[in-house]
């Protein structure tokens, strides 16, 4: 198989390969590690790229299958790692100075996972210090580009992961999102990307509060990837006390089942929200083929006034608890912008912080009465198109002054809600950029909100069209 082919085969055809003997772990990540060395230089997408680690791992993984052993359902399968997420051996820095040489001695649950399915840790993505933005750069590895167009960024925090699995340089990432960040980065990459239920996949060590926002999750080029990868990451863990239990549930068996009967409500702009007009048409358009599935679509919201205060009160109060202590000493070798996110968490008192929390519960109130009457919500994934490289928020869309949030007004509410929601590409700009169509789905509601996203890939696939990097 020619190197670039093999570069851009799917997870769940590239398993099957291994385990029919007709692929090699040992070619697979020495196709993938190559293309990772010629490509990495100009995308920043990986900021550490474990070599001889994930060559010993193949190395292993080609035994196991000569010998003939069970194989895990990654088994062989290259997956990229998000710098905030810790990996036993392999450099963790969560894109700061202040842990630039940290060596973890545990894997996340989210690792432990993977490999136990078999998949092969190739290197650490890049991310904003601490996974501040919603873009990816930091004073460490420098800036990550979208591969669809260097000037422009990825996205993020879960950027560096989500230009990797754009260009083909592996078909899984781990993401995680505290507030669009695995959403903001895969509809700016053009790939799938979910942000599952709340403790689906379970996330540890995490700081500072941020444990009731942030959600762990797949990034990938098609749904069946994501679904596979659920399969093998969902789960509870005892370091985390908001993961939930497991409920067998397979999350590729009902994909191919379609949505046809569906109620499925639109939304452009939550009612409040500024978004660019040629993102609107793209996202609006995509919206309108769930009725080809079979869906009765219709313009709706749940209801709820703009959440950006609270969400930034939590948000940035989390990030306070984390790093104030460390503001003394390490001021001048943080980003500024985290300087800045730090010195307004610190300003907010426990009062503030709790009424915020407490405006969790009208949002989750206002969703409760919509699924009621509603199985799906669709939405822009973003307000607009990817930034520049280099910049961190629109000052303006559709002529209409917004805040640092108006960008992603669409994801992080969901985050406050920790109901599952997935970006699925659904056009490209008449400049070449890439746009997603959120899909939000009920509380636990995980297998049906993939399986909506699995019918919409039926309908406008996406995988086989590829940036122009090479």
């Amino acid at each position: 198989m020619d190197a670039g082919e093999l570069c851009f085969l799917s997870a769940t055809e590239m398993a099957a390969a291994i385990r029919a003997r007709r692929l090699s772990p040992v070619e697979v990540i020495d196709v993938v590690l190559a293309r990772i060395d010629r490509l990495n230089p100009r995308l920043g997408a990986y900021c550490t790229v474990a070599h001889e680690a994930a060559r010993a791992a193949a190395r292993e993984a080609e035994a196991a299958v000569m010998r003939g052993d069970a194989l895990g359902i990654l088994h062989g399968v290259p997956v990229s790692i998000k710098d905030l997420v810790v990996t036993r051996g392999v450099r963790t820095t969560w894109g700061s100075r202040l842990y630039e040489h940290f060596i973890p001695e545990e894997d996340a649950p989210v690792v432990e996972r993977l490999k136990q399915a078999g998949a092969i840790v190739v290197g650490k993505t890049n991310t904003p210090e601490f996974g501040y933005k919603g873009t990816t750069d930091n004073l460490v590895f420098g800036l990550s580009r979208n591969p669809w167009s260097l000037g422009h960024t990825p996205g993020g925090s879960s950027g560096g992961g989500a230009a990797a699995v754009a260009a083909g340089l592996g078909p899984l990432a781990v993401g995680t999102d505290g507030g669009g960040s695995v959403r903001i980065p895969c509809s700016c990459c053009g790939i799938f990307g979910l942000k599952p239920t709340l403790g689906r996949v379970a996330a540890a060590p995490t700081y500072g509060g941020l444990d009731t926002l942030s959600h762990t999750g797949p990034m990938t080029r098609t749904v069946r990837d994501a679904a596979l990868m659920l399969n093998a990451i969902a789960g509870p863990d005892p370091r985390d006390l908001s993961s939930l239990p497991g409920d067998g549930t397979d999350h590729l068996a009902g994909l191919d089942r379609g949505i046809a009967g569906l109620r499925v409500a639109w939304t452009p702009d939550w009612g409040y929200a500024a978004v660019d007009p040629e993102v609107r048409r793209i996202a609006e358009a995509a919206a309108n083929r769930f009725a080809a599935a079979g869906c009765a679509v219709e313009e709706g919201a749940p209801g709820f006034p703009d959440p950006a205060d609270p969400f930034v009160v939590l948000f940035s109060g989390s990030m306070a608890a984390r790093l104030a202590d460390k503001l003394p000493e390490w001021r001048g070798r943080f980003d500024p912008g985290l300087v800045q996110v730090i010195e307004g968490g610190m300003r907010w008192t426990a009062v503030d912080f709790v009424t915020a929390g407490n405006v969790r519960r009208t949002l989750n109130d206002a969703f409760r009465r919509f699924f009621a009457r509603h199985d799906l919500l669709l939405t822009p994934t973003l307000a607009a198109p990817p930034l520049p490289a280099g910049v961190d928020a629109y000052e303006e869309i559709a002529g209409r002054k917004v805040p640092h949030t108006g960008w992603y007004a669409f994801t992080f509410p969901l985050n406050m809600t920790g109901y599952p929601a997935a970006t699925v590409p659904c056009g490209w700009t008449a400049g070449g950029l890439p746009v997603g169509l959120q899909i939000v789905g009920p509380r636990f509601a995980d297998a049906l909100v993939l399986r909506a996203a699995a019918a919409f890939e039926a309908l406008a696939p996406w995988a086989a069209r590829r940036p122009p990097i090479a």
